[in-house]
């Protein structure tokens, strides 16, 4: 075992009491993509956890979200340079019944514990392991809080795009599921809105020729829903519906929301032309309908070079005695949107843990500190293979950047 790999892991293991302080005081603000005041109070929570780091720290201020935070390795101006991804916002709401801390021998339960407030603890403490041996200074790691992650990142998804052009590589502290996952690919998603037009009238009165929006939203659902399983990697969900004023009146407006997802462009393709199909046709069996897409986030696809920082950071979980499994996952993440600038990423490098976007989501208490000296390790690693000339062929910061779909 050398010099740096005990030095890292012994400094981590000494910080554990710190870093479930940090953890549980992260868990216990409600920082919901909508509660601006709960994500902001994270924002500074986290700013103040860097305190001591070699940094420049910079809030940038929200009107409609909470502010997001950038801290880097000075010069900020530096390049190329080293991109870490951390979002402080949850899916979970101010009034949400989950909430609080709990914790038992084996795991950490709470809102956002794993996704992902254990994965920017766990990132925090692997700088702060680094500064402590000296090696920080010498890597040019730029780190954007972002904080709408959870509803697609639309405001943050420019700045992301900009900061991957001048980034040779990127690591997202999303969870590693619970065997030791790290994403090196991701479904793409499209997220649509379906309205349907009826004609408002008494429930007790109308009854030929009834023209109701949410029947003939409803039969549109069904024929959506169908879709599953019709094309290779391609998904179909229906979320939300509504439409209607009271029980006894005939509903003249309705709209549900559909996720799509696909493995790659020509899935979506494959959607957006049936889709056209199924309104045109029940367009003209009379019925008004209209779609237009609210999220397009594109495919992360599993390339040569994610692979390639899975390997370094396989290599560096065999040396520490944890396992690290590649993944291609079905959900997006901030990620998708650095791969489609061109950059090497990869993802799921935070704790392990599950059950995320629901009142069991828990986080493995052992591997807090585990991933924490896993993502010391691997940006040590990748960035010397960098500087030797021997992780990727080249760097070309003028890559073009493309985040539509399809």
């Amino acid at each position: 075992m050398d010099t740096i790999l005990t030095g890292l892991t012994g400094y981590l293991k000494e910080q554990g009491t710190a870093m479930h302080d940090a953890l549980r005081r992260l868990v216990l603000i409600p920082s919901g993509t909508y509660n601006k005041a709960g994500v902001d109070a994270v924002c500074r929570e986290v700013h103040a956890l860097l305190d001591g780091l070699p940094l420049e720290r910079r809030i940038l201020p929200q009107e409609q979200y909470g502010d997001m935070l950038i801290a880097s390795v000075p010069p900020a101006n530096r390049t190329p340079r080293i991109l870490l991804v951390g979002h402080m916002d949850t899916i979970f709401p101010a009034d949400s019944p989950f909430r609080g801390w709990r914790e038992d021998e084996e795991n950490y339960y709470g809102p956002g514990v794993v996704d992902m407030k254990g994965g920017i603890v766990a990132g925090i403490f692997a700088l702060k392991a680094l500064a402590a041996l000296g090696l920080l200074r010498d890597l040019p790691v730029t780190w954007v809080f972002n904080s709408e992650e959870e509803i697609g990142s639309p405001v943050s998804r420019t700045l992301f795009a900009a900061e991957a052009k001048q980034s040779v590589m990127a690591f997202v502290l999303e969870p590693g599921g619970s065997r030791g996952e790290v994403t090196t690919g991701r479904k793409g998603r499209l997220g649509m809105k379906i309205f349907a037009r009826g004609v408002a009238g008494h429930a007790a009165q109308v009854v030929e020729g009834k023209k109701s929006a949410i029947l003939d939203l409803a039969r549109v659902i069904v024929e959506l829903e169908g879709l599953n399983g019709t094309y290779p990697g391609v998904s179909v969900s229906v979320g939300l519906m509504a439409g209607g004023i009271t029980s006894n009146s005939v509903p003249d407006a309705a709209w549900a929301t559909i996720d799509v997802r696909s493995t790659d462009t020509e899935g979506f393709a494959y959607f957006r032309s049936r889709l056209d199909e199924l309104l045109e046709r029940r367009t003209r069996e009379g019925m008004e309908l209209a779609g237009e897409a609210v999220t397009e986030v594109p495919v992360m696809e599993a390339t040569e070079a994610n692979k390639t920082l899975f390997a370094i950071v396989a290599r560096e979980a065999q040396r520490l005695g944890i396992p690290a499994v590649e993944q291609f996952r079905a959900g997006a993440s901030d990620a998708n949107v650095i791969a489609a600038a061109g950059t090497p990423v990869v993802d799921g490098l935070g704790p392990l843990g599950g059950h995320g976007h629901s009142d069991r989501e828990y986080l493995i208490r052992e591997s807090l500190v585990q991933r924490s000296a896993l993502l010391a390790l691997s940006l040590l690693a990748a960035w010397r293979r960098y500087e030797a000339g021997t992780l990727f062929a080249e760097f070309n910061p003028s890559r073009t950047v493309d985040t539509r779909i399809g």
